[in-house]
């Protein structure tokens, strides 16, 4: 491609601002990554720490479960009395672009007691409060996964467009503005030594 473009003064100004382009577009792009890449990292090691709590308290919660079916027999009567939780929300925060997942939802539900307690007993009270933690906690594990999959995609992504800016375009218009330089030194030093044989010709 190189080899195509004619040797003008106007392409070497136009190779030098596809040039000055390709880099800003190239720092531009690793400056990015390199946040995406920090903001990554956070939520990596928070996963990390959710699903090391998480596998703790499921353990406690079926346990607290069988506690409950043992003392209360099956207790699905009491589990269809669990209304429905319409309070999930999701929104987004963008990070250079790249939007994450916030969840919300009503802590308070976790606290409401959805049955009576005639027929109930402590052990289910246990495994009722126990089912909230977890459900609160899948939900910010949810959330903060979805997050490192969104930010994994997009530092893919960006370092695609790094790369293709550094190794091809930047080269590319290097050896352009080279190439045009080269031939327009060229073609001002034949006009120079015209000049001269010139002058020359006409003294003589």
């Amino acid at each position: 491609m190189a080899n195509q473009v004619f040797p003008t003064k106007g392409n070497l100004m136009a190779a030098k601002r596809s040039l000055a382009l390709a880099k800003l577009g190239y720092d531009l792009m690793d400056r990015k990554r390199n946040v995406l890449i920090r903001e990554l990292m956070q939520l990596v090691d928070r996963a990390k720490e959710l699903r090391g709590s998480i596998e703790k308290t499921y353990e406690t919660a079926y346990t607290e479960l069988q506690e409950a079916n043992i003392t209360l027999g099956v207790i699905g009567r009491f589990a269809n009395a669990v209304p429905i939780d319409n309070s999930i929300q999701l929104e987004t925060r963008s990070v250079m672009g790249v939007e994450i997942p916030i969840i919300s939802h009503e802590e308070a539900i976790g606290q409401q007691i959805p049955y009576g307690f005639l027929d109930t007993n402590v052990q289910l009270d246990e495994a009722y409060a126990a089912f909230t933690k977890v459900r609160n906690m899948t939900l910010m594990l949810a959330e903060v996964d979805n997050g490192v999959f969104r930010l994994a995609t997009a530092i893919s992504a960006t370092q695609r467009r790094a790369n293709a800016l550094k190794n091809v375009l930047i080269p590319r218009y290097s050896e352009i503005i080279r190439i045009i330089s080269d031939a327009l030194e060229d073609k001002e030093r034949e006009e120079f030594t015209r000049m001269k044989i010139i002058k020359a010709t006409k003294k003589s």
